[in-house]
């Protein structure tokens, strides 16, 4: 059986990756993994993360492109930079507050 963790990150939360250069604001979190064994054991074995910890999604980007991320909490820590994420679909769910990050439009959504 696996045990839920507390999450450490919260949604409307910018945070980065911790090995790959890329960076999101969660919009989900996962108490434990919830993708399928496929995607899990497509991870190299070196890095591949524990299942008993939050996962979070992300909207996410890097250099190049905009995308949804799935990642262990075991891989992320909070990104200090203070820029926004320029994903597309940050308006649809989220308002940027005062603080620099981001608090749901729609409260009832989670």
């Amino acid at each position: 059986m696996i045990k839920a963790r507390t999450a450490k990150f919260q949604i409307g939360q910018i945070v980065r990756h911790r090995i790959y250069s890329f960076r999101g604001v969660v919009f989900d979190i996962d108490p434990v993994f919830n993708n399928t064994e496929e995607w899990w054991l497509s991870i190299p074995e070196e890095v591949r993360p524990h299942k008993d910890q939050p996962f979070y999604h992300l909207l996410a980007e890097n250099s190049d492109s905009e995308y949804i991320a799935y990642v262990s909490e075991q891989n992320l820590v909070p990104d200090e930079t203070g820029e926004p994420i320029r994903h597309s679909q940050v308006a649809e769910i989220f308002i940027r507050d005062k603080t620099g990050g981001y608090r749901q439009r729609n409260q009832s959504l989670n």
